[in-house]
């Protein structure tokens, strides 16, 4: 899979849960229009999902040559 443009990364492979959903939530506080954040991650963030998409997200997941998850995130547009 070739990696998505992000203008931040979070590497949550090696973080306990909740802590990389945490990151994750806090870190698209800050995030502009047009602007990405990438997730990476080790399982499927399935919770992850559903609250991007109470909070007008949308994303786009991928699956790394690893096993590992890739989750592209961006503000939908109005």
């Amino acid at each position: 899979m070739t990696r998505p443009t992000a203008d931040r990364v979070i590497d949550g492979r090696d973080m306990e849960p909740p802590e990389p959903f945490v990151n994750t939530m806090e870190a698209l506080d800050s995030i502009g229009p047009g602007e990405r954040l990438l997730l990476l991650i080790g399982r499927e963030p399935l919770p992850l999902y559903r609250a991007l998409e109470l909070n007008g997200f949308a994303w786009e997941t991928g699956r790394s040559a690893d096993g590992s998850f890739e989750v592209s995130i961006w503000r939908k547009q109005p």
